[in-house]
C-alpha cells in the first residue's frame, strides 16, 4: 500500500466532482492520516507543468502522484484508489490485473474523451 496518494481532479466537471467526493468520503481516515489527499487543479492550474501535463490533460483524465513522486494517470489512478479503499481492493484486482488492464485503460480513456469534450461543449472551460 502506497504511503502517500495525491490526486489532481477538475471541480468544474460535475460527473469528476461527484465521483471524487464520492471517493474522499470512503477515503476519509486516509484522507485524515494525510496518507491521501485531493486537490483541485483549478485551485492549481500548474500543478503538474514540470511533468508536462497540461491543464487540459489534467482535466481529460485523473492524475496522481505517489510517494515516490511517479505520475499515475488515468485509469491507473482510479485502480490505485480502489486498492486504498475498504471493500474496493476487489475491483482493483478485477480490473487492474494484467489481463484486464488493457482494456479497463482502453474504456477509461474512451468515457474520460467523452466527458471533456462534453464539458467543454456545455462551456465548463
Amino acid at each position: 500500500m502506497p504511503t502517500h496518494l495525491t490526486v489532481y481532479y477538475n471541480t468544474r466537471c460535475p460527473v469528476c466532482d461527484a465521483g471524487i467526493d464520492w471517493q474522499r468520503n470512503k477515503l476519509l481516515a486516509l484522507v485524515r492520516a494525510g496518507m491521501v489527499e485531493f486537490t483541485d487543479i483549478n485551485e492549481q492550474p500548474d500543478g503538474l507543468a514540470h511533468f508536462g501535463a497540461s491543464l487540459d490533460d489534467i482535466r481529460r483524465r485523473l492524475h496522481a502522484t505517489d510517494e515516490s513522486g511517479r505520475l499515475i494517470v488515468g485509469a491507473d489512478v482510479a485502480i490505485a484508489l480502489w486498492r486504498l479503499t475498504p471493500g474496493e481492493g476487489w475491483l482493483a484486482a478485477l480490473s487492474g490485473n494484467r489481463v484486464a488492464l488493457p482494456v479497463t485503460r482502453f474504456v477509461y480513456d474512451r468515457f474520460a474523451d467523452l466527458l471533456f469534450a462534453w464539458n467543454r461543449w456545455s462551456g465548463r472551460w
